[in-house]
């Protein structure tokens, strides 16, 4: 086992060298070379677009957008939260819906967290899923339905028998995955007398065009917004949508953005309703979601503003113009188009050999969605101009030419990479060998960093990788003939989606104690896995622990779960204090998923696009997710869990990034990476240590990548509480940390290995001052109501108003230390946020158009 190794032993991995930027973009292009740039027009809920190069360069381009955390501190993040907003807005303006939440995964998972609204609201154990759903969506809803005891009914609408009264909801898509446009009205109605929801899966661009759902009544809309402006990139990452009736709002899934007011009552943005969240409500939280794909909404929020509600109603025209042209093309040349009613998709019945049709597609690299029995597919887009389409009517058979004059398309624009973004995630496996190649070497690095022997990328976050190792568990033990084993144990000090994905993988969760040090009560864990050894079937165990600490026993706790006949999950959140030092494959881990997204290096995004990916020793890989478009696993003894996301790879065109990061630190830089966040914490803690209580420490009085200060006690000696050292962060330039988490009253620091020296001390000296602030309060040398913190953050322009009442000077204020300067100061451009008025005065999308109107054209309607 390699555990903290000794100097001798440094080198743990087989790659050592490290290799240059210029280098790595250079293999990195030989790599996308490989793939193959055909025109795909396969559809199923993925479409090529024309990315604006006001879009791409001053926000995908852009690290004020790319880097950032989600936005928890709403003083310093109205920007993204407006944004947000729109994209809310967006989402509710054009399906008819009352709430939307700032995205969630993708299409599938969308879907499958509609079907657990439902099964939560009325604890009905069935649901229907419309036949004509896109593939990936029903394998996705049944895969999560199966582990949590749900039972879904693959039919037509007109063979739904609600009567039964033991049906949760339906779920169908609109126009459906053939193009077909129905009246789901009368569907609707009956599932709404009998005490079911609708649930309707739709595109936004269709609705351009199409009824919203919400004029017939569903209660839950929910689908893609890839196709505002956002690369096909094999699959991801794309922001999907999730709207409901306002009566559901509370049981939405995903972060929302809420309109409230700051302290000086002017209106705010922030994130609204967070007890919903898994990490206050744990297993009891409405989903395990918590990095979304916020970069990809806000992309997709800012492709709406740039063509506005006229320019999409064109967008969407063109494209429809351009599928009547086809779909009569295709008439005149003999071919039956099963569906009337369509908006961009055609099913066509051919009236040659389908194969023939194929390979004439293949000749103008042609990429066309295959349905068997002589039948093919054909989905429009907006980048189609009419080159493409008399190349579509040749494939056909139609030799006499249509010359459109309906359809005016713009040349789509390339986005940076177009080898790695123009890519359909169905295309065959030959098309996209660059991808191939790409997922073969990472996954070799990370099996080799992690110590395990197979990895699956399908995972889009980090919850959605905890949910397939849990469920890649739970499938090998029901092989052995061991389903009984649902019992999960988890730490109190875990991570928040850990209960909550293990409840979504169909476990009984029994909480572990944890000692005075923060590391797990071993004698406690012995109990417990005396008490359920029948029953046992994983533990979910973070290391280091949430409490920053290493649990120095890590391995006798392996060795124990396996005895009792349990299986090891380790939270890889906390992988990068681990990375080069130790292997979790090693240590007696037995499934973990990585974080790509904090320790190799994909930005946050502002809360997303994020990476999941689960590692797994041999005997769990035939247990890996499947996909029911493309195949992912040949190997005959394999018994995939199922489908966890819609893309057969996940997020693909991110995994570059965590590729070239590993490439260009070598196994050396990498162990260095997590030496400095180690030491980074230490020398923090020990500066802090003075004025601070750390609350956990290891057996030899150091704390891991990360720490916990106490500042509990200012509450009774001062009224101070850890939101108000956070407000007063902003006003020394910093971001706050973690926040009344892992405990509640607590801030707890992780300075990660990016910071310099310079930085750190900076940061430490605004929590000295910020100490001093607090003793001052304590001796009576300011007042207990208004002072410093209680009044944070500072704005510009409470700074320069010319009324100043406050029992403090301004320079206190705004410019509390010396390297807080006028010329570079950060401001904060809200007061602090009112969380109570906005959770009691519920806004979640953007005000009339009439509210941004001037008193003068007010004046001018009225006269007029």
């Amino acid at each position: 086992m390699r555990l903290l190794p000794t100097e001798e032993d440094k080198d743990i991995y087989s790659f050592v060298l490290t290799s240059g930027e210029n280098e790595i973009l250079s293999v990195l292009h030989k790599i996308s070379s490989k793939n193959k740039i055909w025109r795909s027009y396969i559809g199923m809920g993925y479409y090529n677009c024309s990315v604006p190069q006001s879009i791409l360069r001053n926000l995908l381009e852009n690290s004020g957008w790319v880097t950032q955390y989600t936005p928890y501190q709403p003083e310093v993040s109205q920007g993204r939260l407006e944004s947000l907003l729109n994209y809310q807005t967006m989402v509710c303006d054009l399906t008819g819906m009352d709430v939307a939440n700032a995205s969630l995964l993708d299409e599938g998972t969308a879907a499958a967290e509609a079907m657990q609204l439902c099964h939560r609201l009325n604890k009905r154990r069935k649901f229907f899923v419309d036949a004509h759903c896109h593939p990936q969506t029903i394998a996705v809803v049944q895969t999560r339905a199966n582990y949590i005891g749900v039972t879904t009914e693959l039919k037509l609408p007109h063979e739904m028998d609600f009567s039964r009264k033991d049906i949760s909801g339906v779920l169908f898509q609109y126009p459906d995955t053939e193009g077909r446009i129905a009246d789901f009205y009368e569907l609707v109605d009956l599932a709404h007398q009998n005490g079911a929801l609708a649930c309707c899966a739709t595109d936004l661009l269709a609705l351009c065009a199409l009824r919203p759902p919400g004029e017939f009544g569903v209660d839950i809309a929910l689908g893609s917004s890839q196709r505002f402006g956002v690369p096909l990139s094999y699959g991801g990452p794309h922001a999907a949508f999730f709207a409901v009736r306002e009566n559901l709002v509370r049981m939405m899934p995903g972060r929302m953005v809420g309109v409230t007011r700051d302290a000086a009552g002017k209106e705010v943005y922030r994130l609204a309703l967070q007890t919903r969240e898994q990490h206050i409500r744990r297993d009891k939280a409405t989903s395990n979601i918590c990095t979304a794909q916020a970069l990809l909404a806000n992309m997709a929020s800012m492709f709406a503003v740039y063509h506005g509600p006229n320019g999409l109603k064109h967008i969407a025209k063109r494209v429809h113009n351009g599928t009547l042209i086809l779909a009569e093309g295709l008439k005149r040349a003999g071919h039956k188009i099963q569906h009337e009613s369509f908006f961009d998709t055609l099913k066509i019945h051919c009236g040659v050999a389908t194969q023939e049709i194929i390979d004439r597609a293949a000749q103008r690299q042609i990429n066309l969605r295959g349905y068997g029995n002589c039948m093919l597919g054909v989905s429009l887009d907006e980048t189609v101009n009419e080159r493409d389409l008399d190349d579509l009517l040749w494939v056909f058979g139609c030799e006499h030419f249509i010359y459109i004059s309906l359809v005016h398309s713009m040349i789509p624009l390339p986005i940076t990479w177009p080898e790695f973004g123009n890519i359909h995630p169905f295309v065959p496996l030959d098309q996209a060998q660059g991808y191939q190649q790409l997922f073969h070497e990472l996954e070799r690095d990370l099996c080799e960093i992690t110590g395990y022997d197979k990895i699956s990328f399908q995972p889009n976050s980090g919850a959605q990788g905890e949910y397939a190792g849990l469920a890649a568990i739970k499938a090998y033990l029901t092989a052995k003939g061991e389903h009984h084993r649902t019992v999960c144990l988890i730490p109190k000090s875990a991570h928040g989606t850990n209960p909550a994905s293990a409840q979504m993988a169909g476990m009984k969760i029994q909480p572990v104690e944890v000692d005075r040090n923060g590391s797990i009560d071993v004698a406690h864990l012995k109990a417990m896995t005396d008490k359920h050894k029948d029953n046992l079937a994983a533990i979910m165990i973070t290391y280091p622990s949430t409490y920053g600490v290493f649990e120095e026993n890590i391995s006798d706790v392996c060795e124990l779960i396996h005895k009792h006949g349990g299986q090891v999950y380790l939270d890889g959140a906390n992988m990068n204090a681990q990375v080069g030092l130790c292997r979790p494959g090693d240590y007696g881990s037995d499934v973990s998923h990585l974080n790509l997204h904090k320790t190799f290096c994909i930005p946050h995004g502002g809360g997303g696009p994020g990476m999941g990916p689960i590692g797994v020793k041999k005997h769990l890989a035939p247990y890996l997710p499947s996909h029911p478009v493309i195949p992912l696993v040949s190997d005959s003894d394999a018994r995939p869990l199922g489908t966890i996301s819609a893309a057969p790879w996940g997020s693909s065109a991110i995994l570059p990034i965590s590729l070239a990061y590993i490439k260009m630190m070598g196994a050396n830089g990498l162990r260095h990476a997590t030496e400095i966040a180690i030491l980074n914490a230490n020398y923090m803690a020990k500066r802090l240590e003075t004025v601070y209580k750390i609350v956990f420490r290891g057996a030899k009085g150091y704390v891991a990548h990360e720490f916990i200060l106490d500042v509990r006690p200012f509450k009774k000696t001062a009224n101070i509480e850890a939101v108000d050292v956070a407000k007063r962060l902003q006003d020394y330039g910093f971001h706050a940390p973690t926040m009344s988490w892992p405990v509640s009253g607590t801030l707890m620091i992780e300075p990660t290995e990016s910071e310099d020296k310079a930085e750190l001390d900076r940061f430490c000296d605004a929590m000295i001052s910020i100490r001093q602030e607090i003793a001052d309060i304590e001796e009576g040398k300011m007042d207990i109501r208004v002072n410093p913190l209680k009044m944070a953050p500072h704005t510009l322009a409470c700074i320069a108003a010319s009324n100043w009442d406050r029992p403090y000077s301004r320079e206190q204020a705004a410019f509390p230390l010396q390297f807080v300067k006028p010329e570079t100061k950060f401001w904060p451009t809200i007061a602090r946020i009112d969380d109570l008025y906005g959770d009691q005065n519920l806004v979640c999308s953007c005000p009339p158009m009439e509210a941004y109107e001037s008193p003068f054209a007010e004046q001018k309607r009225a006269s007029s």
